[in-house]
């Protein structure tokens, strides 16, 4: 089990939480560990300020907390949520029934001296299941958008496959900002580097992308 102690978790090695933690700035962090999954480790931090930073990787790797940018909306949005959940406060959000192992998820709040969190396997609570959902869909979000950058950089080949698999997350509703995709997939639509049907997929689902944030 994972637990909160001051800015640590026990059992898994972090960095003291960062910018957001300004004198009387709120947070909200999201934490999930699933061993022997891809990924094993996934946090991400909100500042009601509007800044954020997102850690995705395997266990046994170091902490490399990159910068995350979200809109304001979204961040509302979060903060909304964890306010109807008491932020935190005292509740209990498992299920208490045998099902598999889904990854333990955490959620944290955190305001000046004021700390509250809850751990979890599965939930029916609406409220969690919305915020899990938004931080779930930033992490596949962001995924992408590295593996994206990856294979540009050193697998041409590859990167129909990689705009292929976001566009699916894109129809299936998952990525919640996916205008954040749009430089790197404006990117591979004017590059000749890439193989045609690759640059084709990208335009149009730039296209799709951009008609639908209308």
């Amino acid at each position: 089990m994972v637990v909160f102690l001051g800015a640590v978790f026990l059992g898994v090695a972090v960095l003291p939480l960062t910018p957001g933690n300004a004198a009387g700035a709120a947070t909200v962090t999201f934490r999930k560990v699933f061993r022997q999954s891809s990924p094993e480790f996934v946090e991400i931090q909100v500042s009601d300020s509007g800044t954020a930073t997102c850690d995705i990787r395997q266990l046994d790797d170091d902490a490399s907390p990159q910068p995350l940018e979200i809109g304001a909306p979204l961040v509302r949005r979060i903060f909304e949520l964890s306010a109807k959940l008491h932020n935190f406060d005292g509740i209990d959000l498992e299920l208490h029934r045998r099902i598999a192992n889904l990854g333990e998820k955490t959620f944290r709040y955190e305001r000046d001296a004021e700390t509250h969190s809850v751990t979890f396997n599965f939930t029916l609570d609406d409220s969690a299941r919305q915020l899990l959902d938004i931080f779930e869909g930033l992490s596949r979000q962001q995924s992408d958008l590295a593996e994206l950058r990856r294979t540009m950089r050193y697998d041409r080949l590859g990167v129909n496959d990689v705009v292929r698999q976001i566009e699916a997350d894109y129809e299936h509703g998952l990525l919640p900002e996916p205008d954040r995709l749009l430089p790197a997939l404006d990117q591979v639509a004017a590059d000749e580097h890439f193989i045609d049907i690759a640059r084709q997929r990208a335009r149009a689902l730039a296209a799709r992308i951009r008609s639908s944030s209308r």
